[in-house]
């Protein structure tokens, strides 16, 4: 294992080289931009150590050209100009991490080793070698944000948040973390607190003796006990009801578990990962959340992006599911590079879980092995409007619209245009019971325009007032 550091103060580079060299690596040195190019270009490392200041330019100006020559390699940042501009743009490059100067050098060899694993790590995340169970596909910059929180808990067992919208997959993580991570010979269990009905949860999390309730005709072993060893996966934890939440920080507190009915603590060894789609901060000021409990859980957050700001990773996991669904005995069907675009143009309100399920329904329905953009269109046309393209999300309506109807050159705004005004004339006149001057008012146009423009669009106030 190599690192390249890139230091022109030769005494932080002898003591930094030392370091480094107890823990196993060999360290290859120089003090310029151009040194550093020419040696990424010659030869891979497995991390860059690099300053700011070098003697001919900028460090994290230039981090693009690394990036260039290797995506994947982990970089950590040194610097003695401590500004919060300098640590805001050593974050913006993806720096694996950022030391001001001066710093412990054992911290940082701990994190050069930390580092160098977590590209292993990264790996198995975006499906080379990972277990099928796994999916956790994507190279763009919010999942590899992702990928390194994922690195960073694996060799601990502190309490993991994650966080994110339906559908963007935070029961991989839990699993990936378990999986990865020192517990993965433990079990995992998971429980979706949403679906239990308020009345068992206490039974399903903790377990109850016989004739604890009407119904409790034997002893029953709840998730935690189950769980013992391992992790323990609490998904959408935002609708626990109020009195499970005081038992479950309880139970975090004291590590111990009482069975609904019973008299003995029972001590339990579990990880907690938690997961919710929900804002947990309002429901903390309405009363409806323990602000103790958000503290005990929220050790670590990790938040999932939604498909949409991660728009790159779509061809990618449009293959992978293809993949999936061949194995599954569906006929194995490939994307074209205009079908991929396509793909990677639309809204996805239902995220990576929507993607799936459309990929599925697109390799059963499709006749063609190779699936183009023309063959795609039909069947987007088909999602339904809740799926296809969020009202409430401008952006996301006007790039779905443009997938799907793809307006001729010289003809995009006209369309465009007359795509927005029907919707928005028709909403207008329900409101005001089809009369035209209101609308006009509350459009802020003049009456014979609104007139010209429905005449135009074929649009009959008399129907809309109805």
């Amino acid at each position: 294992m190599s690192v390249l550091l890139v230091e022109d103060d030769m005494s932080i580079a002898i003591v930094i080289t030392a370091a480094l060299e107890a823990e196993g690596f060999e360290v290859v040195r120089c003090d310029s931009i151009v040194e550093r190019d020419r040696l990424l270009a010659e030869r891979r490392f497995s991390a860059l150590v690099t300053d700011v200041m070098l003697t001919d330019g900028d460090g994290i100006a230039t981090i693009d050209r690394v990036r260039a020559a290797d995506p994947g390699l982990p970089i950590i940042i040194l610097s003695a100009q401590n500004t919060l501009d300098t640590a805001v743009r050593a974050t913006d490059t993806g720096a694996f991490e950022y030391f001001p100067k001066p710093f412990d050098i054992d911290e940082l060899a701990r994190t050069v080793r930390q580092a160098v694993g977590s590209n292993t790590v990264k790996a198995e995340l975006e499906g080379e070698g990972a277990p099928a169970s796994l999916p956790l596909v994507g190279r763009s910059a919010p999942m590899q944000a992702v990928f390194r929180m994922i690195t960073r808990v694996l060799r601990n067992d502190l309490t993991v948040l994650v966080l994110g919208e339906s559908g963007t997959g935070k029961e991989l993580v839990a699993e990936a973390i378990h999986q990865l991570g020192q517990r993965r010979n433990g079990p995992f269990v998971a429980v979706n607190t949403a679906a239990i009905p308020g009345e068992l949860i206490e039974s399903e999390l903790f377990g109850h003796e016989k004739g604890a309730f009407t119904g409790a005709v034997a002893r029953h072993v709840g998730k935690f006990e189950q769980a013992n060893g391992g992790t323990l996966f609490l998904d959408e934890i935002g609708d626990m009801p109020m009195q499970a939440q005081t038992r479950l920080l309880r139970a975090l507190q004291s590590g111990s578990v009482r069975r609904v009915g019973g008299r003995d603590e029972i001590k339990v060894d579990v990880r907690i990962v938690a997961a919710t789609n929900r804002d947990l901060q309002p429901m903390i000021a309405a009363g409806t959340f323990r602000e103790d409990l958000y503290y005990r859980l929220n050790v670590v957050p990790i938040t999932l992006p939604p498909l949409r700001e991660r728009a790159d990773d779509i061809p990618a996991l449009a293959r992978h599911f293809l993949a999936m669904a061949a194995q599954e005995g569906l006929p194995r069907r490939q994307l074209s590079e205009d079908a991929s675009a396509l793909l990677s143009r639309q809204p996805w309100r239902g995220n990576v879980r929507e993607l799936r399920n459309f990929i599925y329904r697109l390799a059963l329905l499709s006749r063609e092995d190779v699936i183009d953009a023309a063959s795609l269109g039909p069947v987007l046309a088909e999602v339904p409007r809740g799926e296809a393209a969020n009202t409430d999300d401008l952006d996301a309506s006007v790039r779905a619209w443009l997938g799907i109807n793809s307006p001729s050159p010289g003809t995009v705004y006209d369309a465009a245009l007359a795509a927005f005004e029907r919707p928005l004339f028709e909403a207008v006149l329900r409101q005001t019971q089809g009369n035209q001057l209101r609308a006009a008012q509350v459009l802020g146009i003049n009456r014979n325009t609104l007139r010209k423009r429905l005449s135009e669009l074929g649009i009959a106030p008399g129907e809309l007032a109805r």
